[in-house]
């Protein structure tokens, strides 16, 4: 029996709590990432160890009885999805462009060699690395401005990871570049908050943005 077959069959049985959760079949990745189409409802408290992402009540969380917490928590859901940051032009120069080539091994002349570049690039110059880009984020968004840190409740800021990731237009040498940001979503854990914020780095003088990523950052109290 195929996973789509096994979950029609169970659908019922499942969505009442009538089921034996020993059940070996709920244990195999396929069949968890089936689930939420077929049954449409909460993953049940007596799955939560098959599953993993069943969220626990808010008020469950020790660390919201902290009062600093508590109160930057209320101010990041009261400004979600509004833009809450417009950072300065940073230029992108070759020496930075040559820096990161450096560290990360990737030579390609398109982003090296500009003699190259001005002869066969579609853009007639060096470009910079889509990652590098990526990179200038904590720089852009003044996250790593130890004089005047962002969240200065937090006793520790932590890059969690990147949700998605697109660079609609290269960068090119010489080019100036800044971030927008706006907080998409705010959840406590056991130890701080995660936050997930949307970075749009604008191009300046271009309607279309170098790149736009959702940022999961972790706030340690």
């Amino acid at each position: 029996m195929n996973v789509v077959d096994f979950l029609k069959e169970k659908k019922d049985k499942l969505a009442k709590g009538e089921f034996d959760i020993h059940l070996p079949e709920l244990k195999i990745p396929s069949f968890r990432d089936y689930w939420t189409d077929f049954l449409h409802t909460s993953i049940p408290p007596q799955l939560a160890e098959f599953f993993g992402n069943q969220p626990e009540p808010t008020q469950e969380y020790p660390i919201l009885e902290i009062p600093e917490v508590a109160e930057l928590y209320e101010r990041l859901v009261s400004d979600l999805g509004n833009i809450n940051a417009l950072g300065d032009w940073h230029q992108v120069d070759q020496s930075g462009i040559d820096l990161f080539a450096e560290s990360t091994l990737d030579k390609q002349w398109i982003h090296t060699d500009p003699e190259k570049a001005s002869k066969d690039s579609p853009y007639k110059c060096t470009i910079a690395h889509g990652f590098l880009t990526l990179s200038l984020i904590p720089h852009l968004t003044r996250m790593v401005d130890t004089e005047n840190p962002p969240y200065p409740e937090a006793n520790m800021c932590v890059n969690y990871g990147l949700n998605k990731v697109r660079f609609p237009y290269p960068v090119r040498v010489g080019s100036k570049v800044r971030a927008r940001t706006r907080n998409l979503s705010v959840e406590p854990f056991k130890r701080g908050l995660e936050l997930v914020t949307e970075v749009t780095i604008e191009l300046e003088n271009s309607r279309r943005p170098a790149c736009v990523a959702e940022m999961v950052l972790r706030l340690y109290f």
